[in-house]
């Protein structure tokens, strides 16, 4: 960007819609300008912070007129925080956006042909919907300018969120509308106790300091898991730690930690130490139970998951006879959830780990038509692995934010399935997949599914059947 255009105010700019990832756009002498932290009937005066050839991108600077769409943001973190950045605009709004984000990525950007896009399947709770929070202690808390100005000498010890493209910064969350009370209390309570004992909050650029990263899952049966991750190897004070937390909350059913000493906050590669309870706690959907460990992955929104692996369910229409390759399977909650509607259920995702608890999640149902398989799905699903197995009568694939890999699409434009259920976090990677599988598929039906209240990000559902 020349520098003329970095740091240009732009005054007076009317914002129109909303655009991808949240941000929301105008138009300025022919250009289009993208904005964050605006809602469409905004006027504004923009400060560029990046600009191309056909588009620049801003931020607000003043608000000369707020657009009625507007709602108060509930939390008081609102702007600061990097969550929840769309409580300032209604819900149902909020769904009509989610469904244009789709309706653009296929039809505007990927040029795919396809029956109307579903109105977008809302969640019937709008906060303290997720199920697992992480919280980052810091040495380094964010300061606002007005506590900046005041010249007091601020405690600068925190727990709570990152801020936005701050790696190092982190804000000290009050009140968090995510996770249901008992996060808050713990989050509270364990801070308070480390401050009163006067034990280290982590320094993320020496990396030195006890306290490090809290977790907390949740689930809908009332079962509690909290994960405490240590910086330093101090046996007398991880205990005290410890033991607070199991004295101070007994609805906590798991109870675990982590000493880490890496440069980074991933514990996959570590071993954890039960404190107390077990060492997992279980989801229940319908008649179905699924243990999730401390390293195990399962949908944030309990509730919503389960409206969501309904829909695929139901774009599956299984009549029982069907082999299903069930692709990037995860733990094989889809592929558990729709065992007992089809013949087989064969899944495969690239984390071992992973096919373990899928594995242990059959077995616990009671389902002996499942098959789990470890590896790269480029790698894995191949010639030789399809000579080996039932050719599928129907493919459901879930893969993560970047999309299937081009080998994974080509493979399956071979398998000619009747039937695929591509389920997505993210509507652009799925419209180019999409458009991919054109060459022998069709679009029959689209269903936006919001898992993500007061964010711009939506999962989304397409049913695609072969043409004739």
């Amino acid at each position: 960007m020349s520098r003329k255009m970095k740091n240009k105010v732009i005054t007076n700019l009317l914002i129109e819609r909303i655009a991808s990832e949240g941000k929301c756009l105008g138009h300025h002498e022919e250009k289009v300008v993208f904005v964050t932290g605006v809602a469409p009937g905004d006027v504004v005066d923009v400060r560029i912070t990046k600009g191309k050839s056909s588009f620049m991108e801003g931020e607000p600077v003043k608000f000369h007129a707020y657009s009625k769409e507007r709602i108060d943001p509930f939390c008081s973190h609102f702007g600061t925080c990097g969550g929840c950045k769309w409580q300032h605009i209604n819900y149902d709004l909020q769904k009509t956006y989610k469904r244009q984000q789709v309706v653009d990525q296929f039809q505007r950007i990927a040029k795919v042909e396809m029956p109307e896009v579903m109105p977008t399947l809302g969640s019937e709770k709008t906060r303290y919907y997720r199920n697992k929070l992480d919280f980052t202690f810091s040495n380094k808390k964010w300061l606002t300018l007005d506590q900046i100005r005041s010249g007091e000498d601020f405690d600068r010890n925190a727990l709570g969120f990152h801020i936005p493209k701050m790696f190092d910064k982190i804000i000290d969350v009050d009140h968090c509308y995510l996770q249901g009370n008992i996060s808050n209390e713990i989050r509270n309570e364990l801070r308070a106790f480390a401050l009163e004992n006067k034990l280290s909050f982590y320094d993320i650029r020496n990396q030195v300091g006890l306290l490090r990263n809290l977790i907390i899952r949740t689930t809908s049966t009332d079962q509690v898991m909290v994960i405490a991750q240590f910086g330093e190897n101090n046996p007398e004070e991880i205990l005290q730690v410890m033991g607070f937390l199991h004295d101070k909350f007994p609805a906590i059913t798991s109870l675990l930690y982590v000493i880490n000493t890496k440069g980074n906050e991933t514990f996959h590669d570590l071993e954890l130490v039960t404190f107390a309870g077990k060492d997992y706690i279980e989801e229940e959907m319908e008649s179905l139970k699924f243990r999730i460990g401390p390293k195990s992955f399962y949908q944030t929104n309990s509730e919503q998951a389960y409206e969501l692996y309904k829909v695929a369910r139901d774009f599956a229409g299984l009549k029982g006879d069907e082999v299903v390759y069930d692709l990037y399977t995860g733990t094989g909650t889809i592929a558990n959830f729709i065992a007992k509607q089809a013949k087989q259920v064969i899944g495969i995702e690239y984390v071992p780990a992973a096919i373990e608890d899928a594995k242990l999640n059959s077995q616990i149902n009671g389902l002996d038509n499942t098959l789990f398989y470890a590896g790269d799905m480029k790698d894995m699903l191949n010639d030789e692995f399809i000579a080996n197995h039932a050719a599928p009568d129907l493919i459901i694939t879930d893969p993560p934010r970047a999309g299937m890999d081009e080998k994974v699409v080509q493979m399956l434009l071979r398998l000619n399935a009747p039937k695929i259920v591509y389920v997505s976090c993210n509507p652009a990677t799925q419209a180019r997949d999409v458009a991919l599988l054109g060459e022998k598929y069709k679009v029959d039906k689209v269903q936006p599914v919001d898992m993500f209240p007061q964010t711009y990000h939506v999962e989304n559902v397409v049913l695609l059947t072969l043409k004739s």
